[in-house]
């Protein structure tokens, strides 16, 4: 990924934050055949090794799986992201030289990726990644919730994925590269938009104190 310097993102904080925040990730690994990529939830362990290691699963037809990796697996991760329009720039007024852009979070993690099937390990996956996304509901649904034998089953139709993380690349790409008065003028633009991504993103624009 190309981060210029003022878009890099080395904060494991930060990192963090993105990946718990994000809604899907995709991972994608390098086979004899080509690249080959899979949309899929996954969670951070932060307390496994000395960056943490990924969880999530797919489809035991889906043949990423069975298809042998060559080199690390590449997890992406986005976060908010909204186009940028010249108009909101101060600039735009004064020299006219501007043009459109987009802003966004990313994060980039690698490692050796391992596919596993063993019923207990499947089964703490996938019971860490429903409370993950479950626990913030009023009355969260539990893996425990259906029946055993029809979870069992379940079971049996994914593989595993685990990633140890060897490292990560985060870009956060704020404006931060433009003079403080367009920075103020794509706060407010991206604040007073009707889409609730734009104002997430405006949150992010570094502003003066």
């Amino acid at each position: 990924m190309y981060i210029p310097p003022a878009f890099r993102d080395d904060d494991i904080e930060s990192i963090r934050a993105t990946i718990r925040g994000a809604r899907l990730a995709s991972l994608v690994t390098a086979t004899a055949e080509g690249p080959v990529a899979t949309p899929l939830p996954l969670f951070l362990d932060e307390s496994e090794g000395e960056h943490g290691v990924l969880y999530g699963h797919v489809a035991k037809a889906n043949p990423q799986w069975n298809l042998p990796p060559i080199g690390d697996a590449l997890a992406i991760f986005g976060g908010p992201d909204a186009y940028v329009t010249p108009s909101w720039y101060a600039t735009k007024q004064e020299t006219g030289k501007v043009v459109p852009t987009w802003n966004y979070v990313a994060v980039r993690a690698y490692g050796p990726v391992e596919f596993f099937w063993e019923t207990e390990r499947l089964l703490d996956a996938v019971t860490r990644l429903t409370n993950r996304h479950e626990g913030a509901r009023a009355k969260p649904w539990a893996v425990g919730d259906a029946p055993a034998d029809f979870i069992a089953a379940q079971l049996r139709g994914i593989v595993g994925v685990r990633i140890p993380v060897v490292r990560f690349e985060g870009k956060r790409k704020m404006s931060q590269n433009r003079p403080e008065a367009d920075r103020v003028g794509v706060a407010q633009g991206l604040a007073a938009s009707e889409n609730p991504h734009d104002r997430e993103a405006a949150r992010l624009i570094p502003l003066p104190i």
